[in-house]
């Protein structure tokens, strides 16, 4: 990494640097200044060696939900295993006065070497859920909170606004289409999220390059613009995809695309795309038109601004597939997971065999539970979420009625175990959420019926 201080900036209290281009894959500095500050505190005062647990939860999930979904696991293990400083990133530090000497040196030597337990990727969760437990000393487990929460923040908001769209699509394809509408990189996180809960494909090709995800897409408006009129566009397209090409029949008149289009590509053609007008008028007046044309094989898919209740209001509708893009990727259908990095358990003392002792916040509003948690999910005779069972002692677990453990071993001393692939994942959400009642899936505003917090100690 290279860079320049701007010296001005740094007397006038402030800290620019510009510009800075990074040479490596490392992820060190995908991270906030304060966590470098309170481990050079921590080295100063010898709390940094203190064996240390820090819990990943959510206080509560966004207004109306009744669960939430656990992505992004698996990008952080691979960001992690890139969590190194470099020379150039630790002279940044040092000259912006965030590092001191001692500091320096140990971010030089850094590697995780503690532990990680998880919620599974996919797994369903509630308030106060022990999603994420980060194990180690206290200066190797401080440094990861914002590396930590940006991934699991982002990805959580968009699966589970992808899981509910799923859910309204009732089996019908969903592609996820979001790339323009949000940043580069946050766009190939969606595409992934929204694969893992149930989405079928994306249109966005670093995600299948980088995560396996199926890739889709055929046209825009600009190629039937491009033309000198509709038909010489569809020509264009049939030409070069074949007829099992989807066509966008709405650029003029939507009922005389649907007409050009068949009489181009014949009855054979697969599928048309609708992105404007009421979707559904537009697929019902589109299916009739298709079928008294003979193309009773060809699909109808439906783009423009859908959410899960756009979707689940076109549950009589004829339409085959959906295309979502906007309503995923961004805050208004995703909102923040809002889940939180906090202590749960310090050592007074450094070494291997210092006892844990609890801790929590306790300012109003914002309080959270001490101690080493561990969690299974009761289920009733019918196999139904009946308890979100957390206590501190793991032998107590799934004692009283049949469950399963939630939590699995991510990372040991600092080594990956648990990377599944994202088949993998998808077959466990489906199992995780087979286990909601209907009421858990009512896309209505309500509450969690479940919740993480131990019995009698919500905050």
């Amino acid at each position: 990494m290279t860079g320049t201080i701007d010296r001005r900036a740094l007397d006038a209290g402030h800290t620019l640097v510009t510009p800075l281009t990074t040479t490596g894959a490392s992820t060190a500095l995908h991270t906030d200044a304060y966590e470098i500050t309170m481990l050079r505190a921590a080295l100063a005062d010898g709390t940094a060696a203190h064996r240390a647990t820090f819990e990943v939860f959510a206080r509560r999930l966004p207004a109306g939900r009744r669960y939430g979904v656990v992505a992004g696991l698996g990008r952080l293990t691979e960001a992690l295993q890139e969590f190194r400083f470099t020379a150039g990133q630790i002279a940044m530090l040092r000259a912006i006065g965030v590092a001191d000497d001692a500091t320096a040196a140990y971010l030089a030597e850094f590697a995780f070497t503690g532990n990680i337990d998880a919620y599974r990727e996919g797994e369903l969760y509630f308030p106060y859920s022990p999603v994420l437990t980060v194990s180690g000393t206290f200066g190797e487990c401080v440094l990861l909170e914002t590396l930590v929460l940006s991934i699991l923040n982002a990805d959580s908001a968009i699966a589970t606004a992808a899981a509910r769209m799923v859910t309204a699509a009732a089996g019908r394809p969903l592609i996820e289409m979001g790339s323009r509408r949000t940043h580069e990189e946050a766009a190939v996180a969606a595409a992934r999220a929204a694969y893992l809960v149930g989405f079928t494909a994306t249109s966005n090709l670093q995600a299948g390059l980088r995560h396996g995800v199926p890739v889709t897409g055929t046209s825009g408006h600009a190629f039937v613009l491009a033309h000198a009129d509709e038909r010489a566009g569809f020509a264009g397209q049939v030409a070069a995809l074949g007829t099992g090409t989807t066509l966008l029949v709405d650029t003029y008149d939507t009922g005389a695309g649907i007409r050009t289009a068949i009489d181009v590509a014949g009855t054979d053609l697969g599928a048309i795309r609708i992105d404007s007008g009421d979707p559904a008028i537009e697929a019902a007046r589109a299916r009739t038109l298709l079928d008294s044309l003979d193309a009773r094989g060809t699909r109808i898919t439906v783009t423009g601004d859908l959410d899960e209740h756009r979707i689940a209001a076109l549950a009589d509708a004829p339409v085959d597939a959906f295309g979502v893009g906007t309503r995923l990727v961004t805050g208004a259908g995703a909102p923040t997971a809002e889940m939180i990095y906090k202590l749960v358990a310090i050592a007074d003392a450094p070494g291997a065999d210092a006892p844990l002792r609890p801790v929590a916040k306790r300012s109003v509003g914002k309080a959270s539970i001490g101690g080493i948690k561990r969690a299974s999910r009761e289920l009733d005779d019918a196999g139904h979420a009946a308890r979100e069972r957390v206590v501190a002692t793991p032998d107590l677990i799934g004692r009283t009625r049949p469950g399963r453990l939630l939590q699995v071993s991510v990372v040991r001393h600092g080594t990956v175990l648990h990377s599944p692939t994202p088949e993998e994942v998808r077959a466990h959400h489906r199992r995780a959420k087979t286990e909601l009642l209907p009421r858990d899936l009512d896309l209505s505003p309500g509450t969690p019926r479940l919740t993480g917090a131990p019995a009698g100690r919500t905050p």
